[in-house]
């Protein structure tokens, strides 16, 4: 129909994230007096739901809160931008996921997350009739693997089912990229579109060589394995397309660092955008980069997302 929004389905983590300024950090048994102090929604699949409604999508998350004080802040926020909370599910007994940092005066940081809910979501929530229909009239399916890796592998095979683009952001911790295993479940491997950071690449990579220069050969790599095309996320150089066809360097753009906070979840939520309104690979990483060099102008990360009219505006600088 004319005038009817791209719908987009994200999937990942919701968290409250609470941040106290201190001139050092308290050592053991020390009380340290602090300066400042902050309490806002957070977390993967939040921000990037959000980087996608500010795209003009019609967006819907799906993530699991507690039956606490800190759901309702995320779900009212998440109303604000329009995004549909239908498929944020309750953990009766965990806590909404929270994130707690400490912040010095030199700007260094130390965080203790707790996922609470986020680790409750099971394959059984989005076995639904309701799911299945919001899934197959979707454009695309935005997963944030920051979740159990047995729900990320059900959600991508409900979207496979419905013929729904996926987008997977494949989120490694430390620990899985130092064990250098280069493996993810097999069902990763099938995602439409992997979007990893340059580490990740190379820590899935069977390469013995890891380094931007070698990027083109780590995609390649990862499109042999499954993936129907590989969107390595290179920072401050830009980003890496390699699909079947080609390689393709998309640089970077020009702009004031501030923070790089909400980078990544502007550049996902705005491939996801671009990619649903039919966008090919090369101009939907483009915006993308757009969306996250933008981000890193601002302090923050869900207050660093981009509107789509601030993203086309820096498009249009280039020659």
């Amino acid at each position: 129909m004319p005038g009817t929004k791209p719908r987009v389905v994200v999937i990942g983590g919701i968290y409250v994230d609470m941040a106290i300024r201190c001139v050092d950090f308290p050592i053991a048994g020390q009380i340290a007096v602090g300066s400042g102090f902050s309490c806002t929604p957070a977390g993967a699949g939040l921000n990037q739901a959000i980087q996608a409604a500010l795209c003009g999508c019609e967006v819907f998350l799906v993530g699991k809160v507690g039956k606490d004080n800190f759901a309702e802040l995320a779900r009212n926020n998440l109303e604000n931008y329009g995004i549909s909370c239908d498929f944020v599910f309750e953990a009766e007994a965990k806590n909404t996921g929270v994130s707690v940092s400490f912040v010095n005066s030199s700007g260094a940081n130390r965080t203790v997350i707790s996922q609470g809910a986020n680790k409750a979501l099971c394959a059984g929530d989005i076995k639904t009739e309701e799911f299945e229909r919001v899934m197959a009239s979707a454009d695309a399916c935005l997963i944030n693997a920051d979740l159990a890796s047995d729900f990320v592998c059900a959600a991508i095979r409900a979207a496979k089912l419905s013929k729904t683009k996926v987008i997977l952001d494949p989120a490694l911790s430390g620990e899985q990229l130092e064990s250098k295993s280069g493996q993810m479940p097999l069902d990763y491997y099938t995602a439409d579109i992997l979007v990893p950071n340059f580490a990740e690449a190379a820590g899935l990579s069977i390469s013995a060589s890891h380094n931007i220069h070698t990027a083109k050969t780590i995609g390649s790599d990862l499109i042999a394995r499954g993936v129907g095309c590989a969107v390595i996320k290179l920072g401050a150089k830009g980003a890496l397309v390699v699909d079947r066809e080609a390689a393709s360097h998309i640089p970077a753009f020009e702009i004031k660092f501030a923070d790089h906070g909400g980078c990544g979840d502007a550049f996902d939520g705005a491939l996801a955008a671009s990619c649903a309104v039919g966008d090919d690979i090369k101009k939907a990483v483009k915006f993308a980069c757009a969306a996250g060099a933008l981000a890193c102008t601002k302090f923050g990360a869900m207050e660093a997302l981009p509107k789509k009219a601030e993203i086309i505006e820096l498009l249009q600088t280039l020659p």
